[in-house]
């Protein structure tokens, strides 16, 4: 098939979308099918940019930094544009991965044009504006998202309870189309004692991890919190930071012993993750959370909120430490006592490497595709 994607984030770009989306991309070319990605451009993409455009058709638009968060751009509208390229070569099927100008534009091109397009509901952006002090905006962004999607053949989510929460608030054609990990990048193998003690611990000692955007919507008092209050008794703890974001810069002045790695990819993140012994992830405001995917992978005993990824693919007490959803007394507890039992954590850590090992990303890109051609012929 030929298969446009749009998309306003991609890679130098670092965050759940814009990887999920390159791992679709590059998925769907490796089964031999004609992949074009419309983006915006970006200044600086170095490597990323060089490989994606030799590989495959790599229309770039106008695009803008997004306001107050810094690294993140949307694209300018391009309906016209779009319009002549894919008069002058139409492709099968259409995926927007995102809800900016550029993916409503793209949206109304297919339209006129009367090709399928998808789209995919990979943000909770009505969330996101009660943490930038604009949260009598949430109902209006959501009625934003729901009137976005209505005009595509099928929105694709990642799991079944935000396909259940979606269809009872009036979204119509929700498809499953769940998420992968790279098992043989996310390894355990990759654990570093030289990483460790480049850290200040060894062996014994306790390295806690926090992976993502450190941005104010992932909850990151809570991460606080809970490190400090197990560092009480494990006083050895450090806590590793591996991301960057628009709340970094004050959470370090605040906490002048964490170790901040910034933004790091593939088999160096991957080296990271697996030399740390504890990963705290408190966000509520993911639609998946891929980083508790690669949090299992990498051995690593994972403490998460009852929903996304955690929901799908973590038994509590068996794989990791599942928390109700808002309980932070019980996150804290969890953290605490996982801290202070490494037989209960490498269990965990093993259980959980088992749990995610058939999460292939080649069987998620022949869904993907599948998925696509099914509404090419509804079309």
């Amino acid at each position: 098939m030929r298969i446009a994607i749009v998309t306003e984030t991609y890679p130098p770009e670092i965050n759940g979308v814009a990887l999920t989306v390159q791992a679709l991309a590059q998925g769907l070319r490796g089964r031999g099918h004609a992949v074009q990605l419309i983006r915006p451009r970006q200044p600086g993409a170095g490597a990323d940019a060089a490989a994606d455009a030799a590989a495959s058709e790599d229309v770039q638009v106008r695009g803008a930094a997004i306001p107050r968060y810094p690294g993140l751009r949307f694209g300018w509208p391009a309906r016209r544009r779009l319009e002549r390229l894919w008069r002058a070569q139409r492709p099968d099927a259409i995926y927007v991965a995102t809800e900016g100008p550029l993916g409503h534009s793209a949206l109304r091109a297919a339209r006129r044009l009367g090709i399928a397009a998808s789209t995919g509901f990979h943000t909770r952006f009505d969330d996101f504006a009660r943490f930038y002090g604009v949260g009598w905006l949430t109902p209006l962004v959501f009625a934003w998202l729901r009137h976005f999607h209505a005009h595509s053949a099928a929105t694709l989510v990642p799991t079944q309870e935000l396909a259940d929460f979606l269809r009872e608030r009036g979204f119509g054609a929700v498809r499953l189309l769940r998420r992968a990990v790279d098992t043989q990048l996310f390894d355990p193998a990759r654990r570093r004692d030289a990483l460790r003690q480049s850290w200040g611990l060894t062996a014994d000692e306790l390295a806690v991890v926090y992976v993502g955007r450190i941005a104010p919507e992932k909850n990151l008092e809570l991460n606080v919190r809970a490190f400090r209050t197990l560092q009480q008794q494990r006083h050895d703890a450090r806590y590793i930071w591996i991301g960057d974001g628009p709340a970094r810069a004050e959470l370090a002045r605040a906490n002048p012993d964490f170790i901040f790695c910034g933004s790091l990819r593939g088999e160096e993140l991957a080296a990271h993750f697996a030399s740390c012994d504890l990963f705290l992830f408190a966000s509520l405001s993911e639609t998946f959370g891929n980083v508790t995917l690669e949090a299992m992978a990498s051995g690593v005993a994972t403490i998460a909120y009852d929903y996304g990824a955690a929901r799908e693919h973590m038994v509590d007490g068996v794989n990791g430490r599942r928390v109700a959803c808002g309980d932070a007394d019980a996150f804290v507890a969890a953290a605490v006592a996982l801290a202070g039992q490494p037989r209960e954590r490498a269990r965990y850590a093993a259980a959980a490497r088992d749990a995610v090992l058939n999460l292939s990303p080649q069987s998620v890109t022949d869904h993907f595709a599948e998925l696509l051609a099914s509404l090419r012929s509804a079309a």
